[in-house]
């Protein structure tokens, strides 16, 4: 049971709105939320779309899952409740940039379709990308960029993702990337093509 707090009273009919931030930025504020296993390209691709988008003067954040593990949520662990509250939290911060504005790149595996749902209704469908970045387990593991899958065979890695826990698949994502067939040049022209227009900011 949730107990309310009396004694907050948020404030927000006084501050700049979103309007503004975004006439000043001349842009859309946008989530971007590309999901997929450990080694899909989910960062790779983030990190290339933002360059891409920085050369057209677009504002951009990335929300990295390793990076926010190492920090704000370094407190968390990977059972399901602190996946849970995982999501939970980089939601908000999510919603905190693009209300300013910003084009907000999330690389998160967000396993199952309640965590993805989480998101979406914390960030709002209507400012929410989905991103399914699809590539095989056994790709994933060939590839291994971070040494991840040797150390889950080796039992060094609890509740790993595609082994030990779960992944679901996406029924219908706004957007699919297959990064076993397609190059990351591919992936990103596909993904800038399909945001561009909603970020493009006219007065």
């Amino acid at each position: 049971m949730t107990t309310v707090n009396t004694n907050i009273y948020p404030e927000f009919t006084r501050m700049l709105g979103r309007e503004e931030k975004e006439k000043f930025l001349n842009q859309h504020g946008l989530v971007i939320w590309l999901y997929g296993l450990s080694g899909s390209g989910k960062s790779t691709i983030a990190n290339s779309l933002e360059r891409r988008l920085a050369s057209e003067s677009i504002f951009t954040k990335i929300l990295d899952g390793d990076n926010i593990r190492s920090r704000i949520n370094s407190d968390l662990g990977f059972s399901d409740e602190d996946r849970v509250e995982n999501i939970r939290r980089v939601s908000e911060i999510a919603r905190l940039f693009y209300e300013t504005g910003i084009v907000t790149l999330t690389s998160f595996i967000t396993p199952n379709d309640n965590l993805r749902s989480q998101a979406k209704k914390i960030i709002g469908a209507e400012n929410f990308i989905e991103v399914f970045v699809k590539c095989s387990f056994e790709v994933c593991m060939q590839r291994d960029v971070k040494g991840l899958y040797a150390k889950a065979n080796d039992g060094n890695v609890k509740n790993f993702t595609g082994k030990d826990s779960g992944f679901e698949e996406p029924a219908d994502p706004d957007i699919v990337l297959n990064t076993e067939i397609e190059s990351l040049e591919e992936s990103v022209d596909k993904l800038y093509s399909f945001i561009k227009p909603k970020i493009q900011y006219n007065a």
